[in-house]
């Protein structure tokens, strides 16, 4: 269970769907509420399907591009971190290369939003697909599987219910609250990458010891 929570918070944090939230109400504003919950249905649909692909063959594109587990958590660790901070200073949706004016305009030339831009980029991001493969690096066993693979399904279960309620949820707590909420969740964010950053490092100071 401790590997469970740890591996559902960590995701649950990094994916942030609560910075999502605006966005939805946004541009579902003209849906009806069905409507709005089948889009909420698919959004989470897509992005569970994105992080199980990532966690099963992450492993395969470190070996194709010859990247190390380490060099992967370095690097992980960077962009979990810096979508931190731009949790923390309310800049994540352009962070994530996604402005509202113009996801709108784009909105109109698409048939469908679930998939881009709500599951990808802005829930299931570099990030996150960086920190499922490093889980998938650091340890095998089926019941370790299973518990990485559950947390998945938790995660995406709570981001269908938190997007099928963004409306109300805006409502509740309004921008500010969103927003400050994104900023508290951003400060763990940070943490996290860095704390993926000092893990590799000691890992690579450890090898230059041991090669000495």
């Amino acid at each position: 269970m401790e590997l469970f929570f740890g591996v559902f918070g960590a995701l649950f944090s990094v994916m942030n769907p609560l910075s999502t939230v605006p966005m939805f109400v946004s541009l579902t504003a003209d849906q009806t509420k069905a409507e709005r919950a089948q889009i909420a249905f698919k959004t989470a649909l897509n992005v569970m399907i994105i992080l199980v692909i990532s966690y099963f063959a992450g492993k395969y594109i470190l070996l194709f591009f010859g990247i190390s587990v380490d060099s992967l958590k370095i690097a992980g660790g960077l962009i979990i971190a810096s979508s931190g901070f731009a949790l923390l200073t309310g800049k994540f949706s352009e962070h994530k290369g996604m402005k509202r004016d113009r996801v709108k305009k784009d909105i109109h030339s698409r048939d469908d939003i679930a998939l881009t831009p709500l599951a990808i980029p802005m829930i299931a991001g570099p990030g996150t697909i960086s920190l499922l493969i490093t889980y998938n690096q650091e340890s095998s066993g089926v019941m370790y599987t299973a518990t990485i693979l559950g947390a998945i399904v938790a995660c995406c279960v709570l981001i269908f219910f938190m997007l099928r309620g963004s409306h109300p949820i805006v409502k509740v707590l309004g921008a500010s609250g969103i927003n400050a909420l994104s900023r508290i969740v951003g400060f763990i964010v940070i943490a996290i990458g860095i704390e993926f950053i000092i893990s590799a490092g000691l890992n690579v100071v450890k090898l230059i010891e041991w090669g000495g």
